[in-house]
């Protein structure tokens, strides 16, 4: 018996969900349920925690899953590391799909590059100015006492978890985005630094060249660390012949 579980809520973890559906796979996609109404994949979808590694490995164990794809967004360490552990404890396959980040981007060398979110706020009060923050609603808090009365424009898909201070704009939408609406943004705000955090893809690319075409400095929150020896796939095809491969060793 197959059955594949994918960690989710990525365009990549859709299309591989796509993938294994076309090929009569089995599957079970997971989403965090962070967000009010996800994309959702093709297939069948669970929608919450696992309650830690135990409560992962507990569900593996009782729908007889085969093969785990680790497809959450690349700062989703937490969820990594409990796959990494549960599928270790039972000898599940484990497969990490990550989209590339954007270290080989064209203006890479061009950003300052900092580990976490205190290091990014730190950085665009070098610049001053008005930051733009696209690094999602979970990490606003990084910055909402230090930057309680500075203009901040603030791009979320869902509302904010608190209040935010009246200076602060926020912007309501979700890519993908283009060039000139992005560079459009940034004039209208005056944005003077923009904030970001090494996510990769196409969806929200456009602004790191609009911010090269405006002059504006960008600081990105280098991605966290992952759990060591997991085979990794960089898109959903090459995830989708792992999965192929490991079905037929386990059969």
């Amino acid at each position: 018996m197959t059955h594949v579980l994918i960690l989710g809520g990525t365009a990549e973890a859709r299309d591989l969900a796509a993938h294994l559906e076309a090929k009569g796979v089995p599957l079970t996609s997971s989403l965090a349920g962070r967000v009010s109404r996800p994309r959702l994949p093709v297939g069948p979808v669970r929608v919450g925690g696992f309650g830690g590694v135990e409560g992962l490995a507990d569900w593996l164990r009782e729908h007889a899953v085969t093969a785990v794809v680790d497809a959450t967004h690349p700062f989703a360490a937490t969820m990594g590391t409990h796959a990494a552990q549960a599928c270790s404890s039972l000898g599940v396959p484990l497969l990490r799909l990550a989209r590339p980040g954007w270290a080989e981007h064209p203006d890479a060398a061009d950003w300052t590059w900092v580990e976490d979110h205190g290091g990014a706020r730190a950085a665009a009060d070098e610049v001053g100015g008005v930051p733009f923050v696209t690094t999602g609603r979970q990490t606003l808090h990084h910055h909402l006492d230090a930057w309680a009365e500075r203009p901040v424009v603030v791009r979320l898909v869902e509302p904010p978890e608190r209040p935010l201070p009246e200076a602060w704009t926020v912007l309501r939408s979700r890519g993908p985005f283009d060039v000139a609406g992005e560079e459009a943004l940034m004039r209208e705000h005056g944005v003077s630094v923009l904030l970001t955090k090494d996510s990769g893809g196409s969806y929200t690319e456009a602004k790191l060249d609009a911010a090269r075409h405006l002059g504006v400095p960008v600081v990105v929150v280098a991605r966290p660390p992952r759990a060591g020896g997991v085979d990794e796939a960089r898109d959903a095809e090459a995830a989708a012949s792992w999965v192929e491969r490991s079905l037929a060793q386990t059969s």
